[in-house]
């Protein structure tokens, strides 16, 4: 299983960040350019699909399920505002989704993870500064990416809480 979501999640990406690059699609791993990040993003979000209908069911994983469910969410979220002209940090969405979903899962199972928690709140601080630092994002692009990444964790609560 480990085995499957590191190659849906990781290795197939970036061999399609390597083609997109082959073809010119894309110049820099930073994808400033928001024209540059919908088919990445497109993709992704196809992945995560494939990953959740063949590997990560409901009925097999249902926490792991909400949490992919929740990521196809915040990337559909940050696809749907580059048509806006919005570019949202993929960085914070990640960093705050896996937050919220470690705090979700520190109540279901009513484990003291108040150590982790902590440091993963911490480490949306650090990726946010390091953005900022680079010049990579403003702050409004950080909250917004934040809040996509924190949002649909929150509602999916809801469904296996």
């Amino acid at each position: 299983m480990l085995v499957q979501v590191i190659i849906i999640t990781f290795l197939l990406p970036l061999s399609f960040f390597y083609l997109l690059r082959t073809f010119g699609k894309v110049d820099t791993i930073m994808l400033s350019d928001i024209s540059q990040r919908k088919t990445p993003l497109l993709m992704q979000i196809i992945l995560t699909i494939i990953l959740i209908s063949k590997s990560i069911t409901i009925d097999r994983f249902p926490e792991l399920f909400y949490f992919f469910l929740g990521a196809i969410c915040s990337t559909s979220v940050a696809y749907v505002l580059l048509y806006l002209k919005i570019k949202a940090s993929i960085h914070m969405i990640a960093i705050s989704a896996l937050c919220f979903f470690v705090f979700g899962l520190s109540m279901h199972y009513e484990l003291n993870s108040i150590f982790i928690i902590a440091s993963l709140f911490l480490l949306n601080g650090i990726i946010a500064s390091s953005r900022l630092v680079m010049k990579a994002h403003s702050g409004k692009e950080l909250v917004i990416g934040y809040l996509a990444g924190m949002l649909p964790q929150i509602f999916m609560w809801y469904f296996w809480l």
